[in-house]
């Protein structure tokens, strides 16, 4: 197991019981009690716990955004298939826009080899992926980059949409819950997902099943703006949820 897989290991356990004991991640892992503390030292920078004696509890609330680092290695076999069947979705000759996040990474690699394709994306991660594809226009919102997220916000990220229509927007998110509707994280990159759903006339989220009945602080819009979400069928009670709904729901 690698660091970054410990530490989301790690932050699971906080986010399911709340608290963990350095003796227990330390069986569970196998490595050191040394090792351990070293991840909760680093987690706690992040300000995702709180250490105590002989563990943590944690410090987790609606607007923490674990770090990119832990996020890329989560559920990744999910999120490859998730982003095969949204480039699945987008037909040659049309247009898209491609949010930010992990799972619009794996979009951007699912992308590659694709011709006569116009993508959009305020992503830098994925932005690198795509800037030498032969058969893809790339278009990169301005915008201010936020640290370690390489995503791009302010005035000019939303201003990139104002005079463009795209076929299809690919919104990664936070959480999708019945009542809240989809949100996410940071103010900052909600309103950027704002402007995009009013220059796509599809809006499609992508999210694995963990993202299923959460709640973020950032408010991005109600369900009523969603026209499908591509998940797994690991929450089948959110699913029926949110079938409920009226959400064209795709399983892969």
């Amino acid at each position: 197991m690698t660091g970054n897989e410990r530490r989301a290991t790690i932050v699971s356990m906080l986010e399911a019981r709340g608290r963990v004991s350095v003796a227990e991640l330390s069986r569970l892992s196998k490595v050191s009690d040394m090792t351990i503390r070293r991840d909760l030292e680093a987690l706690e920078r992040e300000g995702v716990l709180r250490r105590t004696r002989g563990g943590a509890v944690s410090a987790i609330s609606l607007s923490y955004e674990p770090p990119y680092i832990i996020r890329k290695d989560s559920n990744a076999l999910t999120k490859s298939r998730i982003a095969e069947r949204a480039s699945e979705m987008l037909n040659e000759g049309e247009t898209a826009i491609l949010d930010v996040g992990t799972t619009a990474v794996a979009i951007a690699k699912a992308l590659q080899g694709r011709v006569n394709l116009t993508v959009l994306t305020s992503n830098l991660w994925a932005a690198a992926i795509l800037a030498d594809e032969p058969g893809i226009v790339l278009m990169v919102t301005g915008g201010a980059t936020r640290a370690r997220e390489r995503s791009l916000v302010g005035s000019l990220a939303t201003r990139a949409f104002g005079e463009l229509v795209f076929d299809v927007f690919f919104l990664g998110v936070a959480g999708v819950h019945p009542e809240f509707g989809v949100t996410d994280y940071n103010m900052e990159e909600a309103e950027v997902k704002r402007e995009a759903i009013r220059a796509a006339q599809r809006r499609i989220v992508v999210a694995d099943s963990s993202k299923l009945g959460k709640v973020a602080f950032a408010k991005i819009c109600g369900l009523d703006q969603i026209d499908m979400i591509i998940t797994d069928n690991q929450a089948p009670e959110e699913i029926a949820a949110l079938k409920s709904e009226g959400i064209d729901m795709v399983l892969v």
